[in-house]
């Protein structure tokens, strides 16, 4: 009987010990470290190409408005009328200024001739004066004296009778640069004011030579440049690829939207773009040198950060990173982390930092 209870006490005992093993065994797999697939964090920039909305815009355009008060007299162009540098575009006419400029134009005469006698005055006793005594030097002052007011008088009327024939020239108005007449508001007899900004007589765009402007998001206005190729669609056209270098930058960030205005030059000989026309553009961005990269599916977005999940040493931390550049594979980083480190390559919010 007592052999029996040895033999069953040895079989607890080895069972229990067993049991223990296996849960120790179990611990230990439970706390053992994840073997995540890593990437290295490499140095360079990612090419990358976006599209952008853009819109044509014309090279020039002007608002026509009168400059002196008067009656349309005649209007020479239309909707649509293509205009040369200097052509006249249409007359008013004012009465009130002709005649303003005929009797500036009649007292510049008077003054002339007054001053003309003066001299000529002036002159003769200068001559006489030689012979001593002759002339009193109280004589010779006062007709000097009256030249000279004469003379300042004379040119003050001709800079007036200038000014009364700029007025007049006002009259005719003509085109500023070579263009397209794009809208018309006036017609023959309308009364025009040059204080009342209403609407103007006409509108007046250059064509020929088009401005296409996009605004380029921030992180990556800073890698492009001037003469960078730009290729860009439009919608009147379907499919038909287009291009063009930056020609300009605006040099400074829309505070709201985080954009930097960029234009590019167009040349429409044809006349097949018009200005307003809506554009969609591709940008080949050559992406940041001093950048560094990491597989896209590496940088975890939250609400609250942005972030890389770096490995080191078997520990886990997180690293928090601006991104530019970015492919459907890989995407720039930037931030405390360094070419070479080793991060998460499949990451998530789901992984907690070691402790």
């Amino acid at each position: 009987m007592k052999y029996q209870q040895i033999i069953f006490m040895m079989v607890v005992v080895l069972i229990t010990a067993c049991s223990s093993k296996k849960e120790e065994k179990k611990a230990e797999v439970n706390t053992a470290p994840i073997n995540y697939a890593l990437a290295t964090v490499e140095k360079g920039g990612v090419a990358t190409t976006i599209k952008l909305p853009a819109q044509l815009v014309a090279y020039q355009e002007v608002s026509i408005f009168p400059k002196v008060n008067g009656y349309v007299k005649n209007v020479l162009v239309d909707i649509g009328a293509k205009v040369s540098q200097g052509s006249l575009l249409m007359t008013l006419e004012a009465p009130e200024l002709e005649q303003a400029a005929l009797q500036a134009k009649e007292k510049y005469t008077r003054s002339k001739a007054d001053f003309s006698i003066d001299k000529e005055r002036f002159l003769r006793l200068m001559e006489a004066a030689k012979t001593e005594g002759a002339i009193s030097p109280l004589d010779i002052s006062t007709t000097k004296a009256k030249m000279d007011a004469d003379s300042a008088l004379s040119n003050a009327e001709k800079a007036n009778w200038q000014m009364q024939q700029t007025m007049l020239a006002y009259l005719k108005v003509t085109a500023p640069f070579t263009g397209v007449i794009t809208e018309r508001n006036v017609h023959p007899g309308a009364l025009v004011s040059a204080t009342v900004k209403d609407k103007p007589m006409l509108e007046l765009k250059q064509v020929e030579h088009l401005r296409l402007q996009v605004d380029i998001p921030e992180s990556m206005a800073a890698n492009l440049k001037n003469k960078d190729t730009v290729s860009f669609y439009v919608s009147a056209f379907p499919g038909k690829k287009m291009t063009g270098f930056i020609t300009r930058k605006a040099d400074n960030i829309n505070t709201q939207y985080r954009n930097e205005r960029m234009e590019i030059d167009v040349m429409n000989k044809d006349g097949l773009l018009s200005p307003g026309m809506f554009a969609n553009v591709e940008l080949y961005a050559h992406g940041n040198v001093n950048a560094l990269f990491v597989p896209k599916s590496a940088v975890v977005t939250s609400t609250e950060r942005k972030y890389v999940l770096v490995m080191k040493n078997g520990k886990i931390s997180k690293v928090d990173v601006a991104t530019g550049n970015a492919t459907a594979d890989k995407i720039e980083i930037f931030g405390t982390i360094q070419a070479g480190d080793k991060v998460i390559a499949t990451a998530n919010d789901e992984i907690k930092e070691s402790k």
